[in-house]
């Protein structure tokens, strides 16, 4: 039997580091087309629009010259970060990922960052329904080098091949929406959504959007298969809208918000009643996002209770801290 001694690498082959560079982009955009745990969002026209809030610190892995493994990440302070522009974003890894190789890799970060001088690393996975293949290998190396869970956020995710009923109180405002003549169809007009987006939150939360309206417009225009806005709509006006985040595995709903009229009548239910059942009806999971704040310590129970009512149930979003 072979013992294994944690963060110590074990495998035959050294694994070598280096920050990204603008003249990596091609190389960087190519392995994340092809790896079992990436996105659109870790392409680099997705990850530089707010290039300048963010000290870009992204790593490439090799192993004998072969690039194996990626890192979105940004330097803050003395922290290295799983990149804070991204909901998440830990270890991007192509097929041929062992648990042995992510050893290593861990290993090569934490000599790098000692080397920088950082004292600590926050490292955000990608959830698991985003792979397009198991591709936990970083969870056990996070566990090997005593990694703490610093945060947690729940968010709710309807596994789509298992769609259940939805609540009474949802049927009821999709037929209220129905009634009142309301219509939905995909649209560009992100002003107008933006906008109601905007009088929500501050209403409701006291905050604003993480993106402006020419953010937004900016990314849909970048990437018009994977972030799509669907409204609805009466007598030509707005009442709510949904910007969904696709990508080949999850629809993610990254905003959705009501004005005051499309409140009382159902008008964003109908448009999570279109994207579930007909839209979506072939993707493995629909993800609400996450109910929580400050850090996953406060839940909001009555915007959990509302995507449970579609059917939804908890997936987390999790933070790990490894101290230097």
């Amino acid at each position: 039997m072979t013992v294994v001694s944690f963060g110590k690498s074990f495998s035959e082959n050294t694994v070598s580091v280096s920050v990204y560079k603008p003249e990596n982009e091609n190389q960087w955009d190519d392995f994340v087309s092809n790896a079992k745990n990436g996105v659109f969002l870790f392409y680099r026209d997705y990850m530089e629009y707010h290039s300048d809030r963010f000290v870009d610190h992204s790593l490439l892995f090799f192993r004998n010259g072969r690039l194996v493994a990626l890192l979105p990440a940004n330097i803050k302070n003395s922290s290295l970060c799983s990149h804070e522009g991204l909901t998440f974003g830990g270890i991007i890894s192509d097929y041929g990922m062992k648990t042995s190789l992510m050893i290593d890799i861990f290993d090569t970060i934490v000599k790098h960052c000692r080397d920088q001088k950082i004292k600590e690393i926050v490292y955000k996975p990608v959830p698991y329904f985003y792979h397009s293949i198991p591709a936990e290998e970083d969870l056990y190396a996070l566990f090997s080098y005593n990694a703490r869970l610093m945060v947690r956020n729940v968010s709710s995710c309807i596994y789509m091949p298992g769609l259940r009923k939805f609540d009474n109180s949802r049927k009821d405002n999709i037929r209220k929406a129905k009634n009142h003549g309301i219509s939905v169809k995909r649209s560009f007009d992100f002003e107008s959504f933006m906008k109601i987006a905007e009088e929500t939150l501050s209403a409701r939360h006291g905050v604003r959007p993480v993106h402006t309206v020419d953010e937004i417009k900016l990314l849909a225009g970048r990437f018009p298969n994977n972030i799509k806005l669907f409204s609805s709509c009466r007598d030509g006006a707005m009442l709510a809208g949904i910007i969904m985040y696709e990508s080949k595995n999850v629809a993610h709903v990254q905003y959705a918000a009501n004005s005051k009229e499309g409140w009382s009548m159902g008008a964003q239910d109908i448009i999570e009643d279109y994207l579930i059942n007909e839209y979506y009806k072939d993707k493995k999971y629909f993800d609400f996002g996450i109910s929580t704040e400050k850090l996953g310590q406060i839940l909001n129970f009555g915007l959990i209770k509302r995507k449970e009512n579609f059917g939804a149930s908890a997936v987390m979003y999790d933070f790990y801290q490894i101290i230097l």
